[in-house]
This record gives structure tokens, C-alpha cells and sequence, in this order.
């Protein structure tokens, strides 16, 4: 139940704390059914020294976002959009806008 979201889509946040930002879909969690979102829902993480991170310290990275409080900007006219699957004369699976009509 990813809804059609994949790696590189730019997303709207339609509910929630982050309401009205958009951003870039940097990882899909399908079977959590969330996604991780650039620039959105950033968390603090308090980690000690080690040798990926000789400084340690409190490090800010971004978490999770349920799918159900995203949806894909449109390309064209650059507002939320519904996704939609159809199959073209070749037999291959396209996703389109159904705000615009036109393909992504």
C-alpha cells in the first residue's frame, strides 16, 4: 500500500505538524506504510564517539512520515494531486496526474 509513491517524487504533506511543505521522497518504508521526506519531520539523536562519528554529540536526520499524510505535486500545475495507473498501447504501466491528466 505504497500509493503509488517512489524514491526521487516530489510530495506535499496534506495533514499533520508538517502540513503544506513539500519535499523530496529520499526512501519508501512499504511495509511500515511510511516514507522518508526531505526536510520534513526532522529528530534529534544523542550519539557517542565512534569512528563513523569521531565527535559525537546530537545529530538531526529525518524520520519517517506516514504515506496517508502525503500526496504527489503535480508536475504541471504544482498542487496535491491524485495518482492514477493506466497501460498504453506497447502493454506498458504508466502513472499519471489525474488533476492534469499527463504522465509522470
Amino acid at each position: 500500500m505504497s500509493l503509488g509513491l517512489r524514491k526521487d517524487d516530489t510530495v506535499v504533506v496534506i495533514s499533520g505538524e508538517f502540513k503544506g511543505k513539500s519535499g523530496k521522497v529520499l526512501k519508501v518504508l512499504p511495509g511500515r506504510t511510511r516514507a522518508i521526506v526531505e526536510g520534513i519531520n526532522y529528530v534529534r539523536r544523542h550519539t557517542k564517539p565512534s569512528v563513523k562519528n569521531q565527535q559525537g554529540g546530537i545529530m538531526e536526520k529525518e524520520a519517517p512520515v506516514h504515506i496517508s499524510n502525503l500526496m504527489l505535486k503535480c508536475p504541471k500545475t504544482g498542487k496535491p494531486t491524485r495518482l492514477g495507473v493506466k497501460v498504453l498501447e506497447d502493454g506498458s504501466r504508466v502513472r499519471y496526474s489525474k488533476q492534469a491528466k499527463e504522465t509522470i
